[in-house]
């Protein structure tokens, strides 16, 4: 019997090793950690459990029977992070550059199916080379075999993509696919065709990190939402996340032990500039009114008109939706009603209250807006508030203009609870330009037009630039001093804890892609 035992012990030395030591070393010399140490780090000490250890694969294409790997180039279980189940699959690109095929799709499908029956988060560390070429047909359909659990599982249970190398071609989209992305700054990067390829084709030379990079999916394309500096870190970002959101779409936001203490904040009285054209960054309302150090800001990088991201308030989990000022206006374009739309409705599919500051002065005009659809666009942040089911609050800091008032989380749209700032500005248009609108021949009539223009606009503005008209039509429930915000916002929470909202029967809604 301890001969057999050796055996075993031998298989399992061999699978820890990889690739093999040299290719270890390759790895550790790029900065990066080996599938397991990635594994070791994330999960609680001792808890992490193997699935597949032995697997290997099945081709005899191109003498792959020649070259095996127990493990065949990923490792997948299940473990804990910080006490709660997770199920995580890390590849192994010292193991034929972590390249995916049968096999290799089959064990990835595995711990996604686990995941979906046992209602725990899927963490995939991805670094592979993508497609086992010599596999052909089988690895690609390998892929489309994980795509479609990504979709099964989507709004079902949290799906959380690192990228830690390559993920090239085919393999971009199941991380396209899961709730976030992130990625390490310079040793990972994504396309679905890379340098050569873009070169041959449209002779344009770029480097890998400039097509793909950390910086370029999270200050261009927005398609990764975190980067960090290291593996450690997005690890270490990893964890931190999942202590803002549930195990699965059936559990409660998660929440912490808080004790009540003084919640006003009077800096909040100071915070907005007497000149309503003066910018103010939003992030300090949104400090000053959460639970201190607990804002975790998502997309920071993309899109900085809008901030979105997770917090505490009174020790419970909520996602914040917020127009910046400081950035463009706050205006509501493209970008940053595709980045609300998806945050809301990732919140609004696990069960996370929404939280919404309001300083909007419309929509960005113009042509590339237009002809790029702000329509169907801005529709989308829309569709989402409109669709979300959780408890939701809106404070209208400052302005809210137009069509975008409506969008931001406004009474209309269903929010349950709206409040506004003494300087809050509900109208049409900004004060302005609806007098030049409204009194146009009154001002072109007068001795001098100048005067009569700011006559009509102190007018409009007196009339119109204050939450009072709304907050007369119930539109707004309540106008509260800044200081109050904090207090406010944990009592109106705290009354929709037990929140039910159901949406017409349907087989989905057609949200406007």
């Amino acid at each position: 019997m301890q001969e057999k035992f050796n055996q075993l012990d031998a298989k399992i030395e061999e699978a820890k090793l990889g690739g093999g030591e040299k290719r270890i070393e390759s790895q550790h010399k790029k900065g990066k950690l080996t599938a397991r140490e990635r594994i070791h780090f994330l999960l609680d000490d001792g808890s992490f459990q193997e699935m597949g250890m032995l697997v290997t694969h099945r081709s005899t294409n191109f003498g792959l029977e020649k070259t095996k790997f127990l493990g065949d180039g990923v490792v997948t279980g299940y473990g804990n992070i910080n006490g709660r189940l997770v199920y995580v699959f890390s590849q192994d690109f010292t193991v034929l550059g972590g390249s995916l095929a049968e096999a290799h799709a089959e064990k990835i499908c595995k711990v996604m199916d686990m995941a979906m029956k046992n209602g725990a988060p899927v963490i995939g560390l991805n670094d592979s080379g993508g497609a086992r070429i010599q596999e052909g047909v089988v690895s690609l359909g390998g892929y489309a075999d994980i795509f479609y659990k990504n979709t099964l599982a989507s709004g079902v249970i949290p799906q959380l993509s690192a990228i830690m190398g390559p993920c090239a071609g085919g393999a971009v989209y199941s991380p396209a696919l899961t709730d976030f992305i992130m990625m390490v700054e310079n040793t990972s990067y994504m396309f679905v065709t890379g340098p050569n390829v873009v070169k041959t084709v449209t002779h344009e030379e770029v480097s890998a990190e400039d097509l793909g990079g950390a910086s370029a999916h999270s200050t261009k394309s927005g398609v990764t939402h975190l980067t960090y500096a290291n593996e450690i870190e997005c690890i270490n970002g990893i964890k931190n996340m999942l202590s803002y959101i549930p195990q699965n779409c059936e559990e409660d936001a998660p929440s912490i032990p808080y004790e009540k203490g003084d919640e006003n904040r009077e800096e909040l009285n100071t915070i907005i500039p007497d000149n309503p054209n003066q910018p103010y960054d939003i992030k300090e309302v949104i400090d000053q009114t959460i639970d201190e150090g607990s804002f975790y800001e998502i997309h920071k990088d993309f899109a900085e008109n809008i901030v979105v991201g997770f917090a505490r308030l009174a020790g419970k989990s909520i996602g914040v939706v917020a127009n910046q000022p400081a950035f463009l206006a706050g205006v509501l374009d493209i970008k940053s009603s595709q980045k609300g739309a998806r945050f809301v409705r990732f919140c609004d599919a696990f069960n996370i209250p929404l939280l919404v500051f309001e300083d909007v002065p419309g929509f960005l005009p113009g042509t590339d807006q237009e002809w790029n659809a702000i329509i169907s666009n801005g529709a989308k942040l829309l569709y989402a508030f409109c669709e979300a089911t959780v408890p939701r609050v809106t404070v209208i800091t400052r302005k809210a203009y137009g069509g975008a008032y409506d969008v931001m989380n406004s009474k209309h749209i269903g929010a349950d609870m709206n409040f506004a700032w003494p300087s809050a500005e509900i109208a049409v248009m900004g004060a302005k330009g609806a007098a030049e609108i409204i009194f146009k021949r009154e001002i072109s009539a007068a001795d001098s037009p100048e005067d009569k223009w700011k006559e009509k606009e102190a007018e409009y503005a007196e009339m119109f630039a204050n939450p009072y008209n709304a907050a007369a039509r119930g539109y707004v429930d309540e106008v509260i001093k800044p200081s109050q915000t904090r207090e406010k916002l944990i009592a109106a929470f705290k009354m929709l804890e037990n929140k039910v909202d159901k949406l017409p029967k349907k087989k989905h809604g057609n949200i406007p892609l």
